[in-house]
């Protein structure tokens, strides 16, 4: 069962380490700009740096969730290229979006078209499943045929 699980294990592990350091760098933000929690309010600098973390904290279980269904269901190696590219596209968000509020706009559509290809990749797997355990049906030979 490893062998199915551990490339999505990896992209895993990578998007929490990612994760963390947004958390560093609004903590760092916040004592560059001397901004105490629970403010979230400040230099136009700081308040990007928190969006651009809040955001991607806010899509970050939606990511794992598509990312697993679709390496379970799906493939694992398409599933996590789609993760590499989803975590390269988000950390250019961030980047982006802590210079200036436009530069966020061009990774957010990548990473927003990654995980809509993580919805239908996984939506296909999980009908295939579906469909060959009820209904002894396998749709991939049918595309094959």
């Amino acid at each position: 069962m490893l062998d199915r699980i551990h490339l999505l294990a990896a992209v895993t592990v990578l998007g929490v380490l990612e994760q963390a350091y947004f958390f560093l760098q609004v903590i760092y933000a916040r004592r560059l700009f001397g901004i105490s929690p629970p403010k979230i309010s400040g230099p136009p600098e700081f308040e990007r740096t928190f969006r651009a973390q809040v955001n991607s904290s806010e899509y970050f279980p939606i990511f794992l969730a598509l990312l697993w269904q679709a390496g379970l269901f799906f493939h694992q190696g398409l599933a996590a290229a789609l993760g590499l590219v989803y975590l390269y596209a988000r950390y250019c968000y961030f980047v982006g979006y802590k210079a200036s509020s436009s530069e966020r706009l061009a990774p957010i559509y990548l990473s927003a078209g990654v995980l809509w290809i993580l919805t239908a990749v996984s939506a296909l797997g999980i009908l295939h499943s579906l469909l060959s355990h009820y209904l002894a049906l396998n749709i991939l030979q049918l595309f094959t045929a």
